[in-house]
C-alpha cells in the first residue's frame, strides 16, 4: 500500500510538470513573428516537437523511430552580390579609412555590425543548432514517462485516493501526453523541419531587406549631396547677380524693390540649401546606425560604381524572371498560403461530401477559387514589378548616354567660352555663367548614372536574392 501511494504522489508530481511543459510547447515555430527574440525562438524551436501513443496505453516502452528527416536548413542562396553593381572582378576590397565608406563596403559592414542583422542571425543559428535526433529522443522518453505515471494511477486500488483527484491528474497526464505526441510526430514526419527551414528562409529575407535599405540609403544621400552642389552653384550665380544688381542700383538703372527682389531671392535660396544639410546630416546618422558606424552624421561616401557595358549586355528578361520567381520568398509564400487553402478545401469539401447542394460545400468551393486568383493575381504583380524594372535599367541607360552628349557640347561650348573671354569679347561673368552650365552637365552625367546604378542594382538584388522592392 505504501508503494502505492508513492507512485500515486509520483504521477501527481509528473503530471504537474509535465503538464507545464506541454503547455509551453503548445507555441508553434510558424505562428511566432519574425522579431521574436533570440531566447523566445530558442526555447519555441526546443518545444516545438511532440509523439504519439493509441489509447489504453500502458507503461509499455514508445517505440523508437527516426525522424524521416535530418537536421534541414534553408537552400543555399547562389550567387553572391559584390560591389560595382555585382561585378565579380571588384569582389576583394579594401577596408574604408575611419569616418569613410565605400559602397562595396556597405553589405558586409551591415551584416557585421547592424543589430537588428545580428539579431536576426542569432535566431536563425539558433534554429539552424538543432539537434532533431536528440530531440526527438527527449520526447520519446517523456512520453514514455507520461504513460507510465498514467499506468501508476490506473493500478492504485480503490479508496486510496478519491476518485476527482484521480481523474483529474490523469486528464492532466493526458493533455500533457497529446502535446508532446503532436511535437513528436512533427519531427518524425519532418514537419517541424521544414516549417524551420522556412522560418530561416524568411529571417534571411528580412536580413537581406534591411541591407537593400542601406544601400538604397547610400544611393539617396548621393542624390542630396548632388542636389546640395548644385544649390551651391546657384547661390554663386545669384551672389553675382545681387552684386550686380546693387551696381545698377548706384547706377540708377534698376529700382529699390528690383534689388529688394533679387535679395529675398537669395534668402531662400540659402534657407533652402541650409534645410537640405540638415537633411543630409539627419540620413547620414541613419547610415552610421546601419552600419554599426559612431553617429556623427558627417561620415564621407564614395562614389557608387559605374554599371558596364557587359552587365547590362549579360541581362536577360525571360532567363532571369526564372530565376527571380524561385528565389523570391515572398512568392514562395504566397504559394505555401495556396497549399494551406487547397487542404483546408479538401476537408471542408470531404466534410460536405462534395455536394453542390450544401452551403458549406458551395462556400468553401469559392473561398478555394478566391485564393487561386490571389495567387495568381500575385504572381503577375511581382512579374510587372520585375518586366517594369528590367525597362526601367535599360531607359536609365539612354538617359545616361543622352546625358554624356550634352555633356561633350557643353565642353566645347565652355572651351569657345574661355577663348573669347581671352579675347575680351565676352565678361567674366559671362565665362561664370558657361562654366555654370558646364558643371550643371556634368551633374546631370552624375545624376543619371547614379539613377542607372540604382535601378541596376535592384535588379541583380532581385535575381541574385529574390528581393524585389
Amino acid at each position: 500500500m505504501k508503494k502505492n501511494m508513492m507512485v500515486w504522489l509520483l504521477a501527481l508530481a509528473l503530471g504537474g510538470s509535465l503538464l507545464a511543459t506541454a503547455a509551453f510547447a503548445g507555441e508553434s515555430a510558424d505562428s511566432r513573428a519574425p522579431e521574436e527574440s533570440q531566447e523566445e525562438a530558442q526555447t519555441g524551436e526546443a518545444d516545438a516537437a511532440e509523439a504519439p501513443r493509441t489509447e489504453g496505453d500502458t507503461g509499455e516502452t514508445a517505440e523508437q523511430e527516426p525522424p524521416t528527416t535530418g537536421k534541414e536548413t534553408a537552400p543555399v542562396q547562389e550567387g553572391t552580390l559584390t560591389t560595382g553593381g555585382f561585378n565579380p572582378e571588384l569582389s576583394v576590397l579594401q577596408p574604408d579609412p575611419a569616418g569613410q565608406l565605400s559602397f562595396g563596403n556597405m553589405e558586409s559592414r551591415m551584416r557585421e555590425n547592424n543589430l537588428q542583422i545580428l539579431a536576426l542571425q542569432g535566431n536563425i543559428d539558433t534554429i539552424e543548432d538543432i539537434d532533431y535526433d536528440e530531440l526527438y529522443e527527449d520526447l520519446r522518453q517523456q512520453l514514455n514517462e507520461i504513460a507510465k505515471a498514467q499506468w501508476g494511477l490506473v493500478t492504485i486500488p480503490p479508496g486510496m485516493v478519491g476518485e476527482y483527484e484521480r481523474d483529474k491528474t490523469y486528464d492532466q497526464l493526458e493533455q500533457a501526453y497529446d502535446a508532446v505526441r503532436e511535437k513528436f510526430d512533427a519531427i518524425k514526419e519532418g514537419d517541424m523541419q521544414k516549417d524551420n527551414a522556412d522560418l530561416v528562409r524568411q529571417l534571411t529575407n528580412l536580413q537581406d531587406q534591411i541591407v537593400v535599405a542601406g544601400e538604397s540609403t547610400y544611393i539617396a544621400l548621393q542624390a542630396m549631396e548632388i542636389q546640395e552642389e548644385q544649390l551651391q552653384r546657384q547661390l554663386a550665380a545669384l551672389n553675382r547677380t545681387t552684386e550686380e544688381m546693387e551696381l545698377r542700383y548706384q547706377m540708377g538703372q534698376v529700382s529699390a524693390l528690383q534689388l529688394q527682389q533679387t535679395k529675398a531671392g537669395r534668402s531662400q535660396l540659402q534657407s533652402g540649401l541650409e534645410t537640405l544639410r540638415m537633411n543630409i546630416r539627419s540620413l547620414k546618422t541613419q547610415l552610421e546606425q546601419l552600419i554599426g558606424a559612431q553617429q556623427t552624421g558627417e561620415i564621407v561616401l564614395g562614389a557608387v560604381p559605374e554599371v558596364r557595358e557587359k552587365q547590362l549586355a549579360a541581362m536577360d528578361l525571360e532567363k532571369d524572371l526564372l530565376t527571380y520567381q524561385a528565389k523570391s520568398y515572398d512568392l514562395y509564400d504566397a504559394a505555401k498560403t495556396l497549399e494551406d487553402a487547397q487542404e483546408t478545401y479538401k476537408d471542408d469539401a470531404s466534410e460536405y461530401g462534395y455536394n453542390e447542394e450544401k452551403y458549406g460545400f458551395r462556400t468553401a468551393k469559392r473561398t478555394w477559387e478566391t485564393a487561386q486568383y490571389t495567387y495568381n493575381n500575385t504572381l503577375q504583380t511581382y512579374e510587372l514589378k520585375f518586366r517594369a524594372l528590367y525597362a526601367q535599367v535599360l531607359d536609365n541607360k539612354q538617359v545616361l548616354d543622352s546625358a554624356k552628349v550634352s555633356l561633350e557640347c557643353e565642353k566645347a561650348s565652355y572651351a569657345a567660352a574661355e577663348l573669347r573671354h581671352q579675347q575680351g569679347t565676352i565678361s567674366e561673368n559671362a565665362l561664370l555663367d558657361a562654366k555654370d552650365s558646364l558643371q550643371q552637365a556634368e551633374e546631370t552625367v552624375r545624376i543619371a548614372s547614379n539613377e542607372l546604378f540604382s535601378s541596376y542594382n535592384t535588379y541583380r538584388w532581385a535575381v541574385e536574392r529574390g528581393v524585389l522592392n
